[in-house]
Formats: structure tokens, sequence, C-alpha cells
């Protein structure tokens, strides 16, 4: 009976392997947890740089110094937006019906989000400060253009949805 025992042990651990090679994406909860870890950073950090963006839009400065801000806060929303793409892209793909699209979409949005910042960066640079009236109807514009460029990013889940994933970012405190 002794004999038997080895060679089951043998067995599980030549078995375990190859499952353990099947099963390395992470599950929901997993996977969940990384992408709201992930993100809770970034949306603090876009929240931030929007808030200021509508003050430099507001505040009384030459047009050279709007110009330079601006510029700034989007290279910073744009750099963040990677750094969070760059985050979810570490996370894997979750172990979930549809993960690989999942997953592609998060990446995809992030993307578009970062790309989009990188555009309105580019486009404030470009700007001449003169005529002071001229440039801030020109920054409205770029900022008109980074809205629809964001919009355009947003993540659509209809047909990326998945049970699991939804329980997970619902119940993770991560996510809250």
């Amino acid at each position: 009976m002794r004999a038997v025992r080895p060679i089951s042990l043998t067995l599980v651990l030549v078995l375990a392997a190859p499952l353990t090679a099947c099963s390395s994406k992470p599950g929901a909860q997993a996977w969940a947890a990384v992408v709201c870890t992930t993100l809770s950073p970034w949306r603090s950090e876009i929240d931030t740089l929007t808030s200021r963006t509508q003050q430099q839009m507001t505040a009384e400065t030459t047009p050279f110094q709007a110009k330079e801000n601006l510029a700034r806060l989007f290279d910073g929303a744009a750099t963040a937006s990677e750094t969070a793409r760059a985050g979810v892209e570490k996370a894997g793909v979750p172990d979930v019906t549809n993960g690989e699209a999942i997953a592609d979409g998060f990446l995809s949005s992030l993307a578009g989000i970062r790309d989009a910042y990188g555009h309105a960066r580019n486009g404030i640079q470009a700007l001449a400060t003169n005529p002071p009236t001229n440039f801030y109807t020109e920054v409205g514009k770029v900022v008109e253009q980074l809205s629809v460029e964001y919009r355009r990013s947003d993540l659509d889940t209809t047909n990326l949805e998945s049970v699991e994933l939804r329980q997970a970012f619902d119940s993770l405190p991560e996510c809250q």
C-alpha cells in the first residue's frame, strides 16, 4: 500500500505543472484588484489636473503663462494616463469569458485618453500668444477637441460584460 502513495504523489506533481501553466491568467478578483489599484491614483491625478485646467482657463494670467501652464497640465495628464495604461497592461488578461477583449478595451481606452491629452498639449504648444484674444479663442478650440477625443476614448462595455468582473469591481474595497 505504501508504494501507491509515492506514485500518486508523483502523478499529482507531474499533472500540476501543466495545469499551473494553463491557469497563469489572474482570476476576476485578482485582476480587478490590480486594475482598481492602478486606476485609483490616475483618477485622482486626472481630477486634480482637470480642476487646475479649469482654474487656469479663468485665471488672469498672460497668454504666455497660460500656455506654459496648460501644456504642463496636459503633459501631466498624458503621463498619468500612460502610467495607468502600463499598470493595467501588467495586470495581464483576466481569466474570464472575453478576458482578452476586456483587457484590450481597458488598454485601448487608456491609450486613447493618453493620446487625447498629448494632442491637447501639442495643440497648446503650437499656439501663438499674440494677439491674446486669438490665443484664448484657440485654447477653447483645443480644449473642445480634447473633450471630443476623451469621449471617443470611453470604454464601451456593451460587449465586454463579465459577471465575475462586475462582481469583483462591485465588491472589492480597492474599487470603491
